[in-house]
């Protein structure tokens, strides 16, 4: 899971213009706790890639027990995801699957079901409803979907899958999840915990009523 450090004003800017910087950071900082916690039991090693690089001790204390932690490298989003991917293919890893931590109620039964399809394809990916991906994974190699896409656009989507195409790369895809990036997506983010039965999700619905007590429309 790639994630970065809740600074207010680095994250959730989009959320920040409603809500404030503070109180999206710590928005922020709970998206990824959560996953932390519903993915701690999925796949065999689980590794937090964070950023920036100075702030590991928080991340440590975040991740610990059931993640490692490592910094995320690269120039930009594209050259960090490749080498997430390179780093892990290099250690032996044989299926390596990244998610973002925008999405803190993604089922992790879609994570199990991306490692499923990679014994049949060479790549997964998890459409999100805004034009990119809520995950991609791989098996064997890194995948030539980083370079030649506008990160943080609508097309992020239609650039990785031509590139796909045009590599003659099979891909499996899965179901269709959403980011919370807007207001409007946090708004969806609470009706969808409203009646949420998993711990998790439960303590995540309580500390946003929290932190939007009188904060947000």
């Amino acid at each position: 899971m790639f994630a970065k450090f809740w600074s207010p004003g680095d994250v959730k800017t989009r959320l920040a213009a409603t809500v404030g910087a503070s109180v999206a950071a710590e928005i922020y900082r709970a998206f990824v706790q959560t996953l932390v916690t519903r993915c701690g039991a999925t796949a065999t090693r689980r590794l937090l890639a964070f950023a920036p690089s100075d702030q590991q001790a928080a991340f440590v204390e975040l991740a610990r027990p059931s993640w490692e932690t490592a910094p995320q490298h690269g120039a930009d989003l594209g050259e960090k995801m490749h080498n997430y991917f390179a780093e892990a293919f290099a250690a032996g890893v044989e299926r390596a699957v990244l998610i973002g931590s925008d999405s803190p109620n993604l089922p992790p039964e879609l994570l199990d079901r991306a490692f499923h399809e990679l014994a049949t394809v060479p790549v997964v990916l998890g459409p999100s409803d805004d034009g990119g991906y809520y995950l991609i994974g791989a098996t064997g190699s890194v995948p030539p979907v980083f370079n030649g896409v506008t990160w943080s656009s609508p097309d992020v989507w239609q650039q990785t899958t031509k590139l796909l195409t045009d590599n003659q790369i099979p891909y499996a895809v899965l179901p269709t999840w959403y980011d919370v990036d807007e207001i409007q997506d946090l708004r969806r983010l609470q009706a969808d915990l409203a009646n949420a039965t998993e711990t998790a999700l439960q303590h995540l619905r309580d500390r946003l009523e929290a932190l939007l007590d009188g904060v947000a429309p």
